[in-house]
C-alpha cells in the first residue's frame, strides 16, 4: 500500500484534517496560568524548525488529507518570517484546494502586520484576551500591554477577516466577575467569544480541578444578562456555541475538562522543535526533526506521521485517576 493512500486515521476511526503548528515557544507576555514571571527555558535556536521544514511537513500532511493549518506559539507574531510562512502554506494544494491558514495570537503588534498577513493568504484570526480591565490585564500577564492588544483587536475588526474569534480562559478569582463584560466587548468588536475551561498545562503544575471554573458556571452567569440559544452543528469543533440575543453574535464554551470532545478530535500538532503530538496532553512525541535533518524521505515522514496518529488514545485522560500532566507547558506545545 502506498503510504499516501487514504486519510490520516487513528484506531478509533477519527480522520485528521486539522494541523496545529507552533512557530516558537517564546512569548512577550507572562500570563500567570501559563508560565512563571521569569519565563521558562527556551528551546535552542538550532532546534527550531526552519520555514522550509515547516513547508515540507505541511505539504506531506496535505497529501494525507490535512485541509486546515493553525499557526500558534508561544506567540507566533514573534516569528520574524511569519508572513512568509503564511504565504507558503496558503499556496499548498490539499485534497480540497489550498490549505486554509489561521493564527492564534495575543494580538500584540498585529496592527503592524495584519495587512501583509491578509495579502499572504491568512483566512482567520483567534485573539486571546482574558480581561477587559487594563489594570487586571497588567497583573495577569505581568506586562502593561493592554493598549497593544486592543490595537490588534481593532485592526482585526477592520481587516474583514471573519469569523474573528476572541479566546478567554475562565479563571476563578481572576476574571470570573467579568464574563458578561467580555461578551459585550466581543460584540462591540464584531467578534465571536470563546470561553475555555482552564486546563492542566501550566508550567508550574498548580492547576486545580476544585478551583476550575466549569463551563456550566460560565453559561449560568451569561444567561443572567443575555438570551442564549444553542446554535449550529458542533461536528469536530471544540466549542458548544450559542446565539446571543438572537444573533449575529455567538458565544462558545470549550469545556475541555468537564465535557471533553475527544471523540471527534481531528487535530495533529507539530511543535516548534519538530515533534509530532497526537494530543494536547500526550506524554509521547515522535521526533520528526531528526528525520527532516537526517535525509528522511517524504515517505519516511509520512510513515512516522501515520504511526503517531495510529497510537492516539481515545481521550486526554484528565478525568482518569492516574492522569499525569504533560512535561511541556502550553507555550512549548502550541495552542
Amino acid at each position: 500500500m502506498n503510504v499516501f493512500d487514504g486519510p490520516l486515521t487513528d484506531r478509533y476511526g477519527r480522520v485528521h484534517r486539522d494541523l496545529r503548528i507552533s512557530l516558537t515557544d517564546k512569548c512577550n507576555l507572562r500570563c500567570t496560568y501559563c508560565m512563571p514571571a521569569e519565563g521558562v527555558p527556551w528551546l535552542s535556536k538550532q532546534n527550531i524548525l526552519t520555514t522550509d521544514e515547516i513547508e515540507r511537513v505541511a505539504r506531506i500532511l496535505a497529501r494525507l488529507g490535512i485541509v486546515e493549518v493553525r499557526l500558534t506559539g508561544g506567540e507566533p507574531l514573534l516569528r520574524p518570517d511569519l508572513v512568509d510562512v503564511v504565504r507558503r502554506l496558503a499556496r499548498i494544494e490539499g485534497t480540497e484546494g489550498p490549505l486554509r491558514v489561521s493564527i492564534t495570537t495575543n494580538g500584540i503588534r498585529l496592527d503592524h502586520v495584519i495587512d501583509d498577513l491578509v495579502a499572504a493568504g491568512l483566512e482567520r484570526l483567534n485573539i486571546s484576551i482574558d480581561t477587559v480591565n487594563p489594570e487586571r490585564f497588567a497583573k495577569l500577564t505581568r506586562r502593561d500591554k493592554f493598549t497593544d492588544v486592543l490595537a490588534g483587536i481593532e485592526a482585526a475588526q477592520h481587516s474583514g477577516l471573519r469569523p474573528l474569534k476572541l479566546n478567554t480562559v475562565a479563571m476563578r478569582g481572576v476574571n470570573d466577575d467579568e464574563f458578561c463584560d467580555l461578551l459585550r466587548f466581543a460584540r462591540d468588536h464584531d467578534a465571536q467569544l470563546r470561553f475555555i475551561e482552564q486546563m492542566p498545562l501550566d508550567a508550574g503544575h498548580i492547576w486545580s480541578r476544585v478551583e476550575m471554573v466549569r463551563g456550566e458556571e460560565i453559561l449560568e452567569q451569561l444567561t443572567r444578562e443575555f438570551d442564549l440559544e444553542p446554535y449550529g452543528d458542533r461536528g469536530s469543533s471544540p466549542a458548544q456555541e450559542f446565539l446571543v440575543d438572537g444573533g449575529p453574535t455567538t458565544v462558545g464554551v470549550i469545556a475541555s475538562v468537564t465535557a471533553p470532545f475527544c471523540g471527534a478530535c481531528d487535530r495533529v500538532r507539530l511543535t516548534a522543535d519538530g515533534q509530532i503530538r497526537n494530543c494536547l496532553f500526550a506524554r509521547d512525541e515522535s521526533d520528526l526533526l531528526s528525520l527532516l535533518r537526517g535525509n528522511g524521505t517524504d515517505e519516511d515522514i509520512a510513515r512516522m506521521l501515520r504511526s503517531n496518529i495510529e497510537m492516539k488514545l481515545p481521550g486526554h485522560g484528565i478525568n482518569d485517576p492516574g492522569f499525569l500532566q504533560p512535561d511541556r507547558p502550553m507555550s512549548a506545545i502550541g495552542g
